[in-house]
């Protein structure tokens, strides 16, 4: 059995899954980082010379003056900041990833269809050459079709 598992864990595609992952993993840290520490407090300048991430509208009835405050006291909270990075995040991936894809396509280059050498006799629908003006498998003439 170990060495059923040792063999599947070690399939080429098992490998590249795995540096995948990792790799993905790294490339989320950095745009994580990217947008917490770059792109964000640029916009929180904007908004009121405030960290972004720690925007909120408070649902208690109490004032706190900053989102730790209310995290600490229990209060309800919704920290559409946080929210906000996350789609950030989510969308600089998702770029990141089109582009990634749309390089590869374009790598591999277009798939060339298969050049038709066949045709069917209408008579008895047995594949011909295409340039065949008699049917070898019936023997009927053949008009250009």
């Amino acid at each position: 059995m170990l060495k059923e598992f040792t063999d599947f864990a070690m399939r080429g595609n098992m490998l590249d899954m795995a540096v995948g992952i990792i790799i993905g993993a790294a490339f989320g840290r950095v745009v994580s980082s990217f947008v917490s520490d770059i792109l964000t407090p640029p916009i929180g300048l904007l908004t009121g010379k405030s960290d972004f991430a720690s925007k909120f509208i408070n649902l208690s009835g109490t004032v706190y003056a900053t989102l730790a405050d209310a995290k600490a006291a229990g209060a309800a909270t919704i920290n559409y900041g946080a929210f906000l990075n996350a789609a950030f995040d989510f969308l600089i991936v998702a770029f990141a990833v089109f582009l990634l894809i749309r390089q590869v396509n374009r790598l591999k280059g277009e798939e060339k269809s298969p050049t038709v050498t066949t045709k069917e006799c209408p008579f008895c629908f047995s594949a011909i050459a295409i340039q065949a003006s008699r049917c070898p498998h019936c023997t009927s003439a053949l008009t250009a079709v």
